[in-house]
């Protein structure tokens, strides 16, 4: 019997590669072939609507993992082993599986490399996608049913049909597998483009600071020029900047002087115009004038950035922008009120979208919005901005209804945005924040670079684990569509090496929002070249295999370990994110005061998938393995492991250089990988490293 790894329904069962993965899928589920063994589910429906809820079938004992929307802007992941654990606006679903022949159970295994690349496991993606005006998302039931939503986000946008909205492949590598399902999606959908086709902005690969956590909105000049002093003072320049939130010229009607603020006015504030405020003109001490042009061209000249970006919402501000204003009436602005999802409503509400539902939204005309953009945009350009941070992304789905849905408004809102980087920006110099919904994703053809988590938030102590895990899981997805961007931290922080640990791993942008003078310059150091750039990694930093399917911040049990590839060599970061915070949604943990428990896990080469790109034909079975924090030098089999342990927001990073026969140089670098301190050669003949760097070689590690 030829088993097929395309997806099909018999008897009521969906399988793949021989494994039955849904029972009981109901009669109205239809499966439509795709490229190289995918296929699309969809379903057929008696009624017309704007919003269908379709039952898959029934998921249970098997272990997932998935990456929902927990509040509207951002996603977290989640596992579990049954569909009642699936949230609401589930994004991503992968599964592990094994072929029927194994008579392996799905129970934890003994963490080895072995068992990490065991070949009866195979695992299954199930996308939920856009499909012309719809966007779908999964979720769970009780009884463990799995359901696909389908919604359009117009009441005047309706079908009874939905025959592409969920999208499943299956491969023996489940990173291959999402990368090869993303290309397959991008070329049939036609909406987006995979990362390998778009061009990545200057910045990725430059040391930079953010004003947001420095000032947050009580950003100045004069505040910008102190920063970036102290960092000259320091021996760190920035290379590039993002002046955020706080330089626009805005207005909050509901703000009377004199009367006590109201907390939920806060995001009803708007836009009044595209240029700068007044804390960004003015006078100067010898009587000329100054204004934002001045000021890029005074801190580009005296502090050698290279890149000055500016930060502005996708629709202009939080409200929108001021349907009133003479500065911008020509784009015919419109008072509307946003529309919650049912899946944003069952998650967890925002006080932002409780704000604006209650004062409104001030929408540009979707036919003015490449004018809106244009405008700002060149204005900037002309006073020597080099690109924006565009942020408050996803608002766009809830403002979709009289504009063709939340699909349409998202699209026309991206082309419009794409085109005008493109003129102003010539680097693809965009980055996107709050932007995780499937609409902007599966809209984004041009856009390189987006924020891949909630923000580092530098007073909330139960945050900082959750960070770490959640933009390494998020990668897996977004990391095939954009340059995933872990955001600023803090180099005077109690947590400081562990994040910017995780950054040098990241494959990402590594910039700072420290407050003037308040800077650790040993961490900065250990991240960024004397000439002010990266050496950033070269893929999206994930979850190794064995990592998938624990949850690292609260089984009390799995360390974190994320890996990436170098020019010449393999990285594994691990981390202990254990006992410091719980997920959203999830019962949180009692105490919350991060514990003495020191946890530990086994780290092979083997982690460390693709090492083959830089092992080469010459290569032996075995890595010279480097733990930057411990000091300690291995010569290990390919399918041997090592052993970490680690406290509470401890993390440990692994260099790993494949052996050559014809001989072996590894760096010894920071922990990021960056300042190169020794070069060692391995000699195959006696079995030892020498010290490359010295006159006379010295013996520096005998190995067994």
């Amino acid at each position: 019997m030829t088993i097929t790894a395309t997806p099909v329904i018999k008897n009521g069962c969906l399988t793949i590669h021989g494994k039955v993965i849904l029972t009981g899928v109901p009669e109205n589920i239809v499966i439509t072939p795709s490229a190289k063994g995918s296929a699309f589910i969809g379903a057929n429906s008696t009624r017309l609507s704007s919003h269908h809820v379709f039952s898959l079938g029934v998921l249970e004992n098997c272990k997932f993992m998935c990456l929902f929307i927990a509040k509207i802007w951002w996603m977290i992941p989640r596992v579990g082993k049954s569909a009642s654990e699936i949230p609401m606006e589930t994004q991503m679903l992968l599964l592990e599986a094994r072929q029927e022949s194994s008579m392996l159970g799905i129970e934890d295994e003994v963490n080895t490399a072995d068992n990490n690349t065991s070949q009866d496991k195979f695992y299954i993606l199930v996308l939920p996608v856009l499909d012309g005006a719809f966007r779908t998302t999964l979720q769970g039931t009780s009884s463990n049913e799995l359901q696909f939503c389908y919604e359009s986000g117009d009441h005047q946008v309706q079908t009874c049909q939905a025959l592409e909205g969920v999208f499943v492949n299956s491969g023996d590598s489940p990173f291959e597998l999402i990368r090869d399902s993303i290309k397959i999606l991008a070329k049939h959908k036609g909406t987006f483009n995979h990362l390998e086709s778009k061009k990545s902005p200057a910045h990725l690969d430059w040391f930079g600071w953010c004003t947001w956590d420095a000032f947050y909105t009580e950003v100045t000049p004069n505040g910008i020029k102190e920063g970036l002093q102290s960092f000259k003072e320091g021996g760190i320049c920035p290379k590039f900047l993002i002046i955020d939130d706080g330089w626009q010229e805005t207005v909050n009607e509901y703000r009377k002087e004199g009367e006590p603020f109201m907390e939920e006015t806060q995001f009803a504030t708007r836009l009044t115009d595209i240029k700068e405020n007044s804390k960004f003109k003015g006078s100067n001490s010898d009587g000329t004038s100054t204004n934002l042009k001045e000021l890029i061209h005074y801190i580009k000249q005296n502090y050698g950035l290279k890149y000055v970006y500016m930060w502005h919402a996708l629709a202009g501000y939080w409200g929108g922008v001021h349907s009133s204003s003479e500065a911008l009436k020509k784009y015919n602005p419109k008072l509307e009120y946003p529309l919650l999802s049912p899946g944003n409503i069952g998650n967890i509400r925002d006080v932002a979208l409780d704000s604006l539902e209650k004062y409104g939204v001030g929408v540009i005309d979707t036919h003015k919005t490449y004018d809106f953009y244009n405008d700002m945009h060149s204005y900037l350009a002309s006073s020597g901005v080099d690109g924006v941070k565009v942020d408050v992304q996803n608002l766009l789905e809830t403002l979709g209804s009289g504009y063709g849905g939340r699909v349409s408004i998202t699209e026309q809102y991206h082309k419009a945005l794409d085109e005008s980087i493109e003129k102003n920006f010539r680097e693809n110099n965009l980055i996107c924040c709050m932007c995780h919904n499937s609409d902007s994703i599966f809209s984004s053809k041009k856009s390189a670079t987006a924020r891949a988590s909630e923000d580092f938030m530098p007073n909330e102590p139960t945050f900082q684990t959750l960070h770490i895990a959640s933009v390494s899981f998020n990668s897996l997805l977004l990391g095939e569509v954009v340059v995933p961007d872990w955001d600023m931290f803090h180099s005077n922080h109690n947590t400081a090496e562990f994040h910017g640990a995780a950054r040098a791993l990241g494959g990402c942008p590594v910039y700072v929002s420290d407050k003037p003078g308040k800077h650790d310059f040993n961490i900065l150091k250990k991240l960024v070249l004397p000439d002010g750039s990266i050496l950033r990694a070269k893929y999206a930093g994930r979850p190794t295999r064995d990592c998938l399917f624990v949850d690292p911040v609260m089984d009390g049990k799995s360390l974190l370990k994320i890996w990436n590839l170098n020019k010449e060599t393999g990285v594994i970061g691990v981390f202990n994110c254990q006992g410091a915070g719980s997920w959203p949604m999830k019962k949180a943990v009692e105490n919350l005061t991060p514990s003495a428990k020191r946890l530990s896990a086994r780290v092979s080469p083997l982690d460390v998938e693709f090492l083959d790109e830089i092992a080469g034909d010459s290569s032996t079975e075995d890595s010279a393995i480097y733990a930057f924090n411990s000091g300690s030098l291995y010569r290990l089999p390919n399918n041997r492991t090592v052993e970490v342990s680690l406290d509470v927001l401890q993390c440990e990073i692994f260099t790993v250089s494949p052996i050559k026969v014809s001989g072996l140089y590894v760096s010894l670098v920071s922990f990021h990988n960056l300042l190169s301190d020794t070069v060692l050669k391995w000699r195959p003949k006696n079995r030892t490293f020498v010290n490359g760097c010295s006159k006379k070689a010295s013996i520096l590690h005998q190995l067994a």
